[in-house]
């Protein structure tokens, strides 16, 4: 930079030519200074990061395939089941499910999601923290819901309800403790049907081929024929040394031999009329303690379990359904599978006696008894209170099933 001086005792004026001269210098010095602020300027500016992916908020009104104005397609017809087409206002309730409930089954369903829904798992755990509003805004804009109807005459669905029993055990027979849970026996293969829970207890080559096969004992016989009606259970089991432990009894094999009800055997017998729960069951057995082998008898089938170790993790859910995940209590169903598929999300009205219910639950189990297209079994939980509701829910059902848009 060139410094011009004036002398203090001077009183001209600097000529044309020099102010000419001091103008371009200047001019010069100006844009060489305007172009390295630009480059320090783009040297530390930082690229804008993209705008996140992001759906309709609880401020934001839906539009366009959120706001439900998509044209509706056809039917689809599965083995046992036409589903219909609708629109989201059909769904009774829908805007005030708990949805955070259901996003924990819908979670742990992405675990085995099968083909259809593994594409969207990767959003569904995305939106785990999101507010209600913001998942159900979501699965407008990726789901169809189709109303699930049989394909014959229309009939009214049916739900029922099971559980996990929960138990005291011991592991080796002593007195109050005598009602024995088995693995399968070695020779379960070699025999179509095996045999009958009354030839088990009966027949001295059944007894044989049972020895050693003992899990643990349970205190009531009818707590264990419970446990093998629900198919798998939670026990808390007393071992020689005192020490307890918490386990799982899974379901492992069958005696191939059909299952009968014992509480229509009751009602055949004239012992029981109107209240067919097991609170019922107990009472009318108490007053008639002859007649409990018959009882036992009645049901020619019997469970074989597995025992599984149960951490505090594993214990917040229930056992694995036919799909291969846990169960979540109050958000997962069982199923027909030839009339809704394992994996898909299904929204479920119910009303009567028991409970109201409508609300969004997960198609992840089946059972022998669960056949045709409106026809559920829902998953209680565990222990007494699960149990008694479980062993009282009988009440209409309509279902619709979510199906991911094309």
């Amino acid at each position: 930079m060139v410094h011009h001086t004036i002398s203090k005792s001077s009183t001209s004026a600097p000529s044309a030519s020099s102010r000419i001269r001091i103008m371009r210098r200047a001019l010069r010095l100006f844009c060489a200074a305007a172009i390295v602020g630009m480059l320090a300027s783009c040297a530390v500016k930082q690229p804008a990061p993209p705008p996140p992916t992001t759906y309709p908020t609880e401020s934001a009104p839906p539009t366009g395939d959120v706001a439900d104005s998509a044209p509706l397609g056809p039917a689809l017809q599965r083995a046992r089941s036409r589903w219909v087409p609708v629109r989201w206002s059909e769904l009774p309730g829908f805007e005030q499910d708990a949805m955070h409930e259901a996003w924990n089954a819908w979670v742990k369903n992405c675990e085995r999601p099968g083909a259809t829904f593994a594409r969207l798992c990767s959003e569904v755990r995305r939106l785990t923290l999101a507010t209600p509003q913001e998942q159900r805004n979501w699965m407008r804009a990726r789901l169809q819901p189709y109303r699930v109807e049989p394909l014959g005459a229309p009939s009214e669905g049916l739900l029922t309800s099971y559980f996990e029993p929960f138990y005291e055990a011991s592991r080796l027979p002593r007195p109050g403790f005598g009602a024995p849970l088995y693995r399968p026996p070695p020779t379960l293969g070699q025999r179509k049907p095996w045999y009958t829970r009354q030839e088990m207890e009966m027949l001295p080559e059944a007894r044989a081929q049972l020895a050693g096969q003992e899990i643990a004992y349970l205190a009531d016989p009818v707590d264990a024929l419970i446990l093998q009606i629900q198919g798998s259970g939670r026990v808390r089991v007393t071992e020689p040394d005192g020490s307890q432990r918490l386990v799982r009894l899974a379901f492992a094999a069958t005696n191939d031999q059909p299952y009968r009800s014992p509480g229509k055997w009751l009602i055949d017998q004239g012992l029981l009329r109107g209240d067919v729960t097991w609170p019922g069951i107990r009472n009318t057995l108490a007053a008639n303690p002859g007649r409990l082998s018959e009882f036992l008898w009645s049901n020619p089938r019997m469970v074989f379990f597995r025992e599984e170790p149960l951490s505090a993790l594993d214990a917040q859910f229930g056992p694995r359904g036919a799909q291969g995940v846990p169960l979540t209590p109050g958000r997962s169903i069982a199923v027909d599978p030839h009339s809704i598929p394992y994996g898909t999300p299904v929204w479920m009205a119910s009303q009567g006696p028991v409970a109201n219910l409508q609300r969004l639950v997960i198609a992840q189990d089946t059972g022998t008894a669960i056949v045709g297209a409106v026809r559920a079994d829902y998953f209680a939980g565990w222990g007494a209170e699960a149990g008694d509701f479980a062993g009282r829910m009988k009440q209409p059902l309509r279902l619709w099933v979510l199906w991911p848009k094309p």
